[in-house]
């Protein structure tokens, strides 16, 4: 069914963790954990040397020993930080920007370079960050544009499903960028069933968007289809590559043909109702299978060698029909 899109065999797991292969006669001399994945037996051992993948800014300028951001780097909505905060003022901790300014002058980097953001800069403004110009271009401007692409991906009978990202039952995708923005595409499946639009009806900056409703729309020739946001928030920026290449979406549904990206306080709430990893997966089976029903009800049964469907089924195949493609994947 899945196949994996990447080398499984890792060295750590996040922070204070490495894992190798054992046996079932493993034992605590071997001064690990046992646990068992899939039929394996694994010894699982604490593990100073490894590093946490998304360190928290608090830990990396020293204030605290270990913690991992949980929040995207959104700092502004993080609890942890504004607990941290009143620590501060309260005189508990010192904040991370006076263990800053301890270090030597070419040791104090900017926040961005302290949590692997960005390259090697030096901080200009004394981590007065408000003030700082270019604090609010990466925030605004630089964090959006930058390209982003799966770490890892998972393929179902020829359609790429990747990890961490959310899915929408009309087939858009979610993922959460570091600083909170949320990057917004349609997904492998429906672009291959689809086939490559001539244009896309995108909706311009500064518009809210409402989870489930009619967020934006493409075109195939005489062939309009409707398309359901994801999730709801206010349209950040809009891709203008899709604009003049509307093909890049199909090239790289997951990087560079992302679509938009929007803006929403409560990421908890805005990915509650959407599927990831393992329910993806499922799901994206569940949907191959009603396609392969639809295909056979039109051409004729398919062969019985596991093989994958060709891209542009619709392109190949009209006589399936586009709006019982639209309505039966799309939802509208």
């Amino acid at each position: 069914m899945t196949e994996q899109g990447t080398d499984s065999r890792r060295s750590h797991v996040g922070f204070g963790t490495t894992y190798w292969k054992g046996s079932e006669r493993s034992s605590a001399s071997e001064e690990g954990i046992n646990a068992v994945l899939g039929g394996q037996v694994w010894v699982v051992k604490p593990d100073k040397e490894s590093k946490l993948k998304n360190p928290c800014l608090w830990m990396e300028a020293g204030v605290v020993k270990s913690k991992d951001c949980t929040n995207y780097y959104d700092c502004m909505t993080c609890k942890y930080d504004k607990g941290m905060i009143k620590a501060v003022a309260k005189g508990k901790r010192i904040s991370w920007q006076d263990a800053m300014r301890r270090r030597p002058q070419m040791d104090r980097v900017c926040r961005h370079t302290l949590t692997k953001r960005m390259e090697h800069r030096i901080c200009a403004y004394d981590y007065q960050c408000a003030a700082c110009d270019f604090d609010q271009y990466f925030e605004e401007v630089y964090s959006q544009k930058v390209k982003s692409f799966p770490l890892a991906t998972q393929n179902v009978k020829g359609f790429e499903v990747p990890e961490k990202y959310y899915f929408h039952k009309g087939h858009a995708w979610a993922r959460i960028e570091s600083g909170g923005n949320i990057r917004v595409g349609l997904d492998d499946f429906a672009l291959k069933v689809l086939g490559k639009a001539d244009a896309f009806d995108l909706p311009l900056m500064g518009k809210e968007l409402q989870a489930g409703k009619v967020g934006w729309g493409l075109k195939r020739e005489d062939n309009l289809a409707d398309v359901l946001s994801p999730i709801s928030g206010v349209i950040l920026e809009v891709n203008h590559k899709i604009r003049e290449r509307p093909d890049t979406a199909n090239n790289e549904p997951y990087g560079d043909g992302w679509l938009f990206s929007v803006r929403n306080p409560d990421l908890d709430k805005t990915i509650k109702d959407l599927m990831a990893d393992a329910d993806s997966l499922a799901w994206m089976d569940s949907e191959v299978t009603q396609l392969e029903s639809m295909i056979e009800s039109v051409a004729g049964p398919l062969a019985a060698d596991g093989g994958h469907l060709q891209a542009d089924v619709f392109g190949n195949l009209p006589d399936i029909g586009w709006n019982n493609l639209t309505k039966t994947f799309l939802r509208t």
